[in-house]
């Protein structure tokens, strides 16, 4: 009997184990972390794209938050359907409005957010599919004024 729960102990160690050495590859919001923080007035939105005018008023709506994201930036969200939502980066240090490059839908019923991010970090993670296509936990950078994917841990479909 001893023997059975010793075995069964050390099963479940090398599990857990395993499951911290994986987490180890994922990037982590502290190894995109940003020291500044903006606190002054937000500037006016640039609206340039075509899709920036599409949904100007969301978006001049979301420039008048706090920065949430990456110091100086408000991430913003909104539904584009059933279980789906469009994002934007909005710079409030220069008005520059950076979109994420797909939608996200289609995400767990065990996810509170399908996008998460931080104030003090570049890193975005995304939840679900992106476009409709695929499934996964995405890390996405904003770099430059544009989001770049970092890592694609994809889902295998289940057999």
């Amino acid at each position: 009997m001893r023997r059975l729960l010793l075995m069964g102990f050390v099963s479940a160690i090398c599990c857990v184990g395993a499951a911290r050495a994986a987490d180890v590859n994922v990037p982590r919001f502290e190894d995109f972390a940003v020291s500044d923080t903006f606190t002054g007035k937000a500037a006016k939105v640039r609206l340039v794209s075509a899709d920036d005018k599409e949904y100007a008023t969301r978006i001049r709506e979301a420039s008048h938050q706090r920065p949430n994201f990456a110091g100086h930036y408000v991430l913003a969200s909104w539904g584009c359907g059933a279980s789906c939502v469009s994002s934007v980066a909005i710079d409030a240090k220069t008005g520059h409005v950076a979109w994420l490059p797909f939608t996200v839908c289609c995400w767990d019923v065990d996810v509170k957010e399908p996008i998460e991010s931080r104030r003090d970090s570049r890193l975005i993670v995304v939840h679900g599919s992106r476009n409709e296509t695929g499934s996964g936990t995405y890390y996405y950078v904003l770099d430059k004024g544009g989001f770049k994917l970092v890592k694609a841990v994809e889902k295998t479909a289940k057999k």
